[in-house]
């Protein structure tokens, strides 16, 4: 398959997805792919809050280890 080809099949399937957060991963995936950029920069809003949230808890201390939460969990996996 050409490169022309692929380029049309990505098209027909993207202009299928009504999805934000998917439309959204593939922006990032494919910006990354085609220039330099800053990966933070790239990332919706709600993500870094996630992810600076989730960092001020570590160094707050408010984690648990890993056989806590497997422990927690077992049930389900």
């Amino acid at each position: 398959m050409s490169a022309i080809e692929i380029k049309s099949d990505l098209h027909k399937l993207i202009d299928k997805i009504n999805d934000i957060d998917m439309l959204n991963a593939l922006k990032v995936l494919l910006k990354s792919k085609s220039t330099e950029y800053d990966s933070w920069d790239m990332l919706p809003s709600e993500v870094k809050e996630s992810i600076e949230k989730g960092i001020g808890q570590a160094e707050r201390g408010e984690t648990k280890s890993h056989d806590e939460v497997m422990q927690a969990y077992k049930k389900w996996l």
